[in-house]
């Protein structure tokens, strides 16, 4: 079985990767590599530079050094520093947290309508804001929105109020017309089935998006 690397820039970013996978690919083996100092850190400094890169490539590298397969960045905000690896490892499956999830949802809005063809893009870390709607091709009509005190919400441990600001920046992104909900972090993939159940829409997440592309390109 394939050896699979998740590393992690957030504290909640591992149970919904480590779940989607154990539900949808149990026989993979897992390994988890967090460090959440860097959203911290880019949080602070509000930039993504040389010395960010170089962080994320000495985590890659120690995964690869322990055999890893493929490795599944899990943390959104980190586009660049992400490619810099895939360069560095391109003989093996080196994923972005969104890239599958990105694909999934603009192959659903290839079918609506002109006038509704939006992919509504909910965050809980406004940093992602910042640096994900670049990763989507070119044509695709994104609409963004914060889920204010998402964050906040969760690391205090209070799991429903984290869940209600992610559905309300759903509602209204669905009110503002758009297609398809895409949830940016890993750590907001609890929230779908609420999501899911109150809005007449498709409400993709990085996690499960992330398990099916990985089942694809490791030949499972």
């Amino acid at each position: 079985m394939p050896r699979i690397a998740l590393i992690h820039a957030l504290a909640h970013s591992p149970p919904p990767i480590n779940a989607a996978l154990a539900q949808a690919w149990p026989e993979a083996e897992r390994m988890n590599l967090l460090d959440d100092s860097l959203s911290a850190d880019l949080a602070r400094s509000g930039r993504l530079d040389e010395a960010m890169t170089a962080r994320f490539v000495a985590l890659a590298d120690y995964a690869v050094g322990t055999g890893a397969d493929a490795i599944l960045f899990t943390c959104s905000a980190f586009g660049p520093c992400i490619d810099a690896v895939k360069r560095r490892h391109a003989d093996r499956p080196v994923l972005k947290p969104n890239e599958a999830m990105i694909d999934e949802a603009v192959a659903l809005t290839r079918g609506v309508g002109a006038q509704g063809g939006e992919i509504g893009l909910v965050a809980s870390f406004g940093p992602t804001l910042a640096s994900m709607p670049a990763e989507f091709p070119a044509g695709a009509r994104v609409r963004t929105l914060l889920a204010e005190g998402a964050m906040a919400a969760l690391d205090r441990g209070d799991v429903e109020a984290h869940d209600a600001a992610v559905l309300r920046a759903a509602e209204s992104l669905v009110q503002a017309g758009c297609a398809v909900i895409a949830l940016a972090q890993f750590s907001m993939a609890r929230a779908r089935p609420g999501v899911q159940a109150a809005l007449a829409r498709p409400v993709l997440t990085t996690p499960d998006s992330a398990v099916r592309r990985l089942r694809v390109l490791l030949g499972a």
